[in-house]
């Protein structure tokens, strides 16, 4: 039995939403939709889409508004979408907010609840700096690490806002075990109807 979930994921980088993302899609049966996924596939898949994506990164540049819709669009028309997904990444800001409601409306949708990993800032740096000591990544340094952040609070905090008058944003705490942050986002879900298929 799958269980329809409609949910999004949100949280500073460092916050663990990736690992968590999964964990709650598995759970559900329902897919993850990462829009950092969707790019590196078509970027590695040498597609039209890719190299146009490649282009703009390169310069240092976020994908626009509309072509990070338009795919995100594309990808919930698919059939495995169809009862449920779990948005991580996206909508990225207020305007990718409307272009997700005027596509969700346009099906009888809307979303059942947007998951948020609270975590502190100092936390956030802390886990970025080691996952770049641990897995060499050079873009995480000190300053891109800040810079990173500040888009995020900046540009993709204020959705929560919107999505708060809603009634339907989960602020989870992020600090703990991997398993103790499940559980939690599990029962601020359940308290909304939003059972995990046995």
């Amino acid at each position: 039995m799958t269980a329809s979930a409609r949910l999004l994921i949100v949280g500073p980088q460092g916050s663990g939403k990736g690992t968590q993302g999964v964990r709650v899609a598995e759970a559900f049966g329902i897919p993850v939709v990462s829009t950092g996924d969707i790019f590196r596939a078509n970027i590695k898949g040498g597609t039209a889409l890719g190299a146009q994506v490649s282009e703009i990164t390169a310069r240092g540049d976020l994908v626009p508004d509309e072509l990070t819709s338009e795919i995100v669009r594309d990808r919930l028309s698919q059939e495995d979408a169809a009862d449920g997904f779990l948005l991580d990444g996206y909508p990225r800001n207020a305007v990718q907010v409307g272009h997700l409601d005027e596509f969700l409306g346009g099906r009888g949708e809307e979303l059942d609840a947007v998951v948020l990993l609270d975590v502190p800032r100092e936390e956030s740096i802390d886990r970025l700096q080691l996952r770049a000591h641990e897995q060499g990544r050079a873009d995480d340094t000190v300053e891109g690490i800040a810079h990173r952040l500040d888009i995020y609070e900046n540009e993709t905090a204020p959705i929560l806002d919107v999505y708060g008058e809603r009634g339907i944003v989960d602020r989870i705490d992020g600090v703990g075990s991997l398993d103790e942050i499940t559980e939690r986002i599990f029962a601020a879900l359940a308290a909304r109807g939003l059972i995990v298929a046995a």
